[in-house]
């Protein structure tokens, strides 16, 4: 038989794990996150327009693009201006709501593997966990928000599967017509592009905290400076865009309407784009992604940066 005060260790054991929960870093991820879409969200259109682009035998209901510069006349000529922002609010939703849940989830996590001591190093291996972690558990929640996205992003013309007149139109058609599985599709190949952000977090950390050490002489979690950060965050977020972009072109793939009857699922969708596009089918929209992904990831962490400074500060006054 457990004895009481057993048991009240455990709990106590166990809610130290929410100690090194702070909503500073969720709202200051959402901060990021939003300011970074509200500037870049056309490209981000452009880049998921390229990612779906593929072979059509002749069918002229999938907008093909010869480069950045066409898709954005081709798309202004077509659906006007405000076709460059269709998918926003999705976006918004999305890109808020899951910089700031990783956010905090990485933070939370760390800092819990760190034993409270934000001065430990803690090596390429456990710097992949954490942010592995992080990354399963904002995938799970926000998933059916990036479906949405996509397929507003995906509304031209009148060659549409469904249309959507907003977010909560989509949504709802969405899990009444395909249910559930619906609102996760491309959640699988979701769960294996977490190893970007993975090898972005890791390979940031580690180039920060060898900065820090081997050039300032400083402890890992010294604040660097403006241009200093952003080198690192730059460096880091392209490493990891380019070894981990074809996981994004089959989860956009997936979740294109006409998924339903190209691909049977991500084996196939794969199989598919190497037989017929070959290596470089992976990479379809890398250009505009890389023009709006490095920019984007520099505003993302420098507001989360200087927001969660400020109000952990708040907290210690």
């Amino acid at each position: 038989m457990v004895s009481s005060s057993s048991s009240s260790d455990s709990l106590k054991s166990g809610l130290k794990v929410f100690e090194h929960v702070k909503y500073e870093h969720l709202l200051a991820g959402v901060a990021g996150g939003v300011a970074s879409t509200l500037v870049l969200h056309p490209l981000d259109l452009i880049k998921i327009r390229f990612a779906v682009s593929r072979p059509t035998n002749g069918a002229n209901d999938v907008p093909q693009y010869n480069g950045m510069r066409s898709a954005f006349s081709s798309i202004i000529k077509q659906e006007g201006f405000k076709g460059l922002y269709k998918g926003l609010t999705p976006n918004l939703w999305g890109s808020g709501s899951a910089w700031g849940l990783y956010f905090l989830f990485y933070s939370s996590i760390k800092v819990w593997i760190q034993g409270g001591d934000t001065k430990m190093p803690l090596g390429p291996t456990l710097h992949m966990i954490a942010a592995t972690e992080a990354g399963v558990l904002t995938v799970a929640i926000t998933n059916p928000v990036w479906v949405v996205r996509t397929r507003l992003c995906m509304q031209y013309g009148d060659k549409s599967n469904y249309k959507y007149t907003g977010m909560v139109n989509a949504l709802s058609k969405i899990y009444r017509v395909e249910g559930m599985r619906g609102l996760y599709n491309g959640f699988i190949p979701s769960l294996f592009g977490v190893s970007h952000s993975a090898l972005h977090f890791m390979a940031f950390e580690e180039m920060r905290n060898y900065y820090n050490q081997r050039y300032k002489n400083a402890p890992i979690d010294t604040k660097l400076g403006t241009k200093e950060y952003l080198v690192i965050v730059g460096v880091s977020r392209l490493l990891a865009t380019v070894v981990t972009y074809p996981f994004q072109v089959v989860r956009a793939r997936l979740q294109d309407t006409r998924a339903a009857t190209d691909y049977t699922g991500t084996i196939d969708c794969i199989a598919k784009t190497w037989r017929f596009e070959g290596l470089l089918g992976f990479y379809k929209g890398l250009s505009p992604n890389l023009t709006r992904i490095l920019p984007a990831t520099m505003i993302t962490f420098t507001i989360y940066e200087n927001v969660s400074r400020y109000l952990l500060q708040r907290r210690v006054e």
